[in-house]
């Protein structure tokens, strides 16, 4: 799997102009399903994810999780992010799974990430979304599993 996370004040998506999911302080996470993944993967990247130290501790150093901060996750799919631009001017998406695995694997992703204590919402898969954030820091990170 692969991920980008961005460490927010706060973030939503948005359907047809109505918000569907939104956090508050914690991360902004846009996941990618890549081919060859599987539940091993998502599970991993969920545990990750959780445990990652990218949020400031009292000496001003990234030192706590978004569980130790009792942050909350914005999880939206973005099979963009299996962009392969080596060749041309446009991006091919070979690398990303198949729709139905990807959903699946996505809704794993995100069942995987609240057993380990983080609170989420998410965006619609396959859905035009509109994402709005606050970066915090700015703090941005890409995973690849």
């Amino acid at each position: 799997m692969r991920a980008l996370l961005q460490r927010v004040t706060e973030a939503s998506v948005r359907v047809d102009n109505v918000i569907i999911g939104q956090t508050g302080p914690g991360l902004l996470i846009l996941i990618c399903a890549m081919q060859g993944d599987d539940d091993s993967a998502a599970a991993a990247m969920a545990a990750k994810i959780a445990k990652l130290r990218i949020f400031t501790d009292d000496a001003g150093k990234m030192n706590r999780s978004v569980r130790d901060i009792d942050g909350t996750a914005l999880v939206v799919s973005q099979f963009t992010l299996a962009a392969d631009t080596s060749r041309g001017n446009r991006p091919g998406f070979s690398q990303a799974a198949p729709p139905e695995e990807g959903n699946r694997l996505y809704q794993l992703f995100t069942e995987k990430l609240r057993a380990e204590g983080v609170a989420c919402e998410t965006g619609a898969f396959g859905a035009n979304m509109q994402v709005s954030l606050v970066n915090d820091g700015p703090v941005t990170i890409w995973l690849d599993t």
